[in-house]
């Protein structure tokens, strides 16, 4: 474990930040790897050497047969880092090795028990976390729901070594989330980080910030709405803007010609539209990208995605003085919930946990929990009755069956993100030092990296 690695010695990082040379960056990041930089002078590795066939993808199966019964048997979780600060995304390379973003600002990568800093974004909000085992029961820490969030790595790491991150950055005109990308072999951060999307709307609350590479090699980014009073509301369903969106980007950042056509005033790197705060991307064997969405006090969604429809938000929900979907053109979600929290998603394909292969697994923070989705196209056997519950009827995606069944119900706490790892394994993150734990969290170990297994 790297409970003492992780410790701050009793000064924070922001501390450090604002009292060394560190601050004094001119680039987009702050940080050092030791060894030369490869992006020639500041110009950036070749990033759309991929191809875009979703058949290449090593989890593609045209043909996955979904499970009906629901997932049972029991788990053990072990603990491989600890007095994590608010860790929010974690992405594997092609190669195994682990990277992991902390809210309040700095990406680790983890082996062998030992954690290292290979980055910090110079232009980062300031953000912080409560201390391990604290009884401070303040809802919003400095940062609120900003700062460093998701993070991917290149499909054909190391070749090249691009690491590409999404953050909460404070400019001359607020706030503002971005996605950034920077070379992990670079001696100067600050000479090999390169903007890959800006503009992104940025609030207190509803940040979004899951980013992936899918199946085809795309970039796939998920944006909040930035706007939790409602004052804005029209932003979400302006495809022109790139509030409450599911962006699709190659590499570099640029379009796709194969982005869906949604008129000549929209942005065109939006797949979605009509969103409120997802935090989870993941896809089926067969390469249809899934979300996990925070409802409105409820209303919690997760929503099959389709290019270029609009899911709603502010104006439609299955719950609350919303339009029913019933009554709306909108695609409606596969399957809701009043108090999920969803957060980060994989559809896990891996057999070192059976029971849970093939299902949709995501982190409830609110809810405390890991909840599996299983989610079947229509034309196939629906989910049996033993799940918790399932979903059917209208109001819901009339293409697919869907139910859930929760596990580890306060057994980690507030859970920000679930993975699959090299070789089939399945890792989590918690968010407990964010403030908002419930019962006994967040405990002195917290926040922790875990593998599951079966008992």
């Amino acid at each position: 474990m790297v409970g003492d690695n992780a410790t701050r010695y009793g000064v924070s990082r922001r501390q450090l930040l604002r009292g060394g040379t560190v601050a004094a960056a001119t680039g987009l990041f702050a940080g050092c790897s030791g060894v030369e930089s490869t992006s020639g002078a500041g110009a950036m590795p070749e990033a759309t050497n991929v191809t875009h066939d979703v058949t290449t993808w090593d989890r593609y199966d045209s043909g996955w047969k979904p499970p009906t019964d629901a997932p049972a048997g029991s788990f053990d979780i072990e603990i491989l880092a600890e007095r994590l600060e608010i860790p929010w995304d974690l992405a594997f390379s092609p190669s195994g090795e682990l990277f992991v973003t902390e809210r309040t600002g700095r990406v680790v990568t983890l082996d062998a028990g030992e954690m290292q800093t290979i980055a910090e974004p110079a232009d980062i909000i300031d953000a912080e976390a409560i201390e391990p085992g604290s009884d401070d029961g303040s809802w919003l820490v400095p940062g609120g729901e900003g700062g460093l969030l998701g993070i991917a790595v290149h499909p054909t790491y190391p070749d090249p070594p691009l690491v590409y991150v999404y953050y909460t950055a404070q400019t001359d005109d607020g706030r503002r989330n971005r996605v950034v990308a920077f070379d992990t072999t670079a001696s100067d951060l600050a000479e090999a980080s390169w903007p890959i999307v800006d503009g992104i709307p940025a609030d207190t609350y509803h940040n979004g910030g899951r980013i992936a590479f899918g199946p085809a090699n795309y970039l796939w980014i998920a944006t909040g709405d930035a706007d939790a009073p409602l004052e804005t509301t029209e932003r979400t369903r302006d495809t022109g803007s790139l509030a409450g969106k599911t962006l699709r980007v190659r590499p570099d950042g640029s379009a796709p010609e194969s982005n869906p056509d949604i008129g000549s005033d929209a942005d065109p790197r939006v797949y979605t539209y009509g969103h409120r705060n997802p935090q989870g991307i993941s896809w089926l064997p067969d390469g249809t990208p899934v979300i996990t969405e925070h409802g409105p006090g409820g209303g919690d969604e997760i929503n099959v995605l389709r290019a270029g429809e609009d899911y709603g938000w502010p104006v439609a929900r299955n719950s609350g003085d919303f339009d029913p979907y019933t009554e709306t053109s909108y695609r409606p979600p596969v399957a809701d919930a009043d108090s999920w929290a969803p957060a980060g998603s994989v559809f896990y394909t891996g057999d070192a946990v059976p029971a849970l292969q093939n299902r949709l697994l995501y982190g409830g923070l609110i809810s405390q929990q890991i909840i599996a989705a299983t989610i079947t196209p229509a034309e196939g056997k629906a989910p049996k009755p033993d799940h918790e519950t399932v979903y059917d009827g209208e109001g819901y995606d009339g293409a697919y069956h869907a139910a859930t069944t929760a596990f580890f119900g306060d057994e980690l706490g507030r859970v920000r993100h679930v993975e699959q790892g090299p070789e089939g394994a399945l890792y989590a993150i918690t968010s407990n030092r964010d403030g908002r734990a419930g019962g006994n969290f967040p405990r002195d170990r917290d926040d922790v990296l875990v593998r599951i297994t079966p008992t």
